[in-house]
């Protein structure tokens, strides 16, 4: 009995041995039904060790992903400041009396810094989404018709590369229920990507169909393709796909994690299917009206 009890005892010793040197790799221990209560300590303190474990393994995720947040935010800020900043220094050393330089310097320093609003104004609601203080207001909409106010938009552009945008839909109407103001958001980041990444000459196809409570959405492009290795990246912040597309192109980078973060809040995932050079394809869903 003695000998059983001191086992006992030495296994907690040694557990907290390894707790005082902040060693959570403890295994748990097969336990039975009819246990002592020493067994029982111990098992409870395998039990602490095994939760201690996950919680210290959830920080250190964190720490890293804010870590890189950090230095991705860092050197996106960092790119059209270095730009603008060249403009204007190159204009203070002796430009100003040509005119025609001038205006020409003045109005890249002013697209450059564009770009540098719409990555702030990403940020800013990407991260109020994220810690829940923007709420979807939804109602009642033709979606529709949201998308023939986003053609007006997308018009000149897609007159410049040639491409066309289709809307294909065999439903009764094209009504949901959602935020109308974050889904126009969804569709023109989604359209501006897929002419972006599109071959010219191509086209971008919208297509909804009717599932029952909700109507599926797929937005398909004929372009370039992604690379499998990326689709399970491709919802991050500033992920890109090809690392040395110039960052002053228009895009923040946030789109698409402003799209997921929009969709999530309508309880609605969205997935994306994509064949090299062929075709890329996102899918998602919208509430119909109850």
């Amino acid at each position: 009995m003695e000998f059983i009890v001191l086992r006992e005892v030495n296994e907690v010793y040694s557990a907290l041995s390894k707790l005082k040197k902040k060693d959570f790799t403890l295994k748990p221990k097969k336990g039975n039904a009819s246990l002592s209560p020493i067994q029982k300590l111990n098992e409870e303190l395998y039990a602490y060790t095994s939760r201690k474990q996950q919680e210290i393994n959830q920080l250190k995720k964190i720490e890293l992903y804010r870590r890189e947040f950090l230095a991705d935010v860092s050197h996106e800020l960092k790119t059209p400041i270095f730009v603008a900043q060249g403009y204007i220094e190159t204009l203070l050393d002796g430009e100003l009396d040509d005119l025609e330089t001038t205006e020409k310097f003045l109005r890249k320093a002013s697209l450059t810094l564009d770009g540098l609003n719409n990555l702030v104004q990403d940020l800013v609601t990407l991260s109020q989404m994220e810690s829940g203080m923007i709420t979807m207001h939804t109602n009642i909409f033709n979606v529709c018709e949201l998308l023939g106010e986003l053609d007006d938009i997308f018009e000149k552009r897609l007159q410049e590369r040639n491409m066309q945008l289709q809307i294909i839909h065999s439903l009764p109407n094209c009504l949901v229920e959602a935020d109308q103001a974050r889904i126009r958001q969804v569709f023109f980041n989604l359209i501006d990507n897929a002419i972006k990444y599109g071959h010219e000459g191509g086209e971008v196809v919208i297509t909804f169909e009717d599932k029952g409570e909700r109507v599926g959405v797929e937005v398909r492009d004929n372009g370039q393709g992604i690379p499998p290795q990326h689709l399970d990246h491709i919802f991050e912040r500033f992920y890109r796909v090809e690392k040395s597309r110039n960052k002053l192109d228009g895009g923040s980078g946030l789109g698409l994690a402003i799209v997921k973060q929009i969709l999530e809040a309508h309880d609605s995932p969205i997935t994306v299917k994509s064949k090299i050079n062929e075709k890329t394809t996102f899918a998602f869903e919208l509430p119909k009206p109850a």
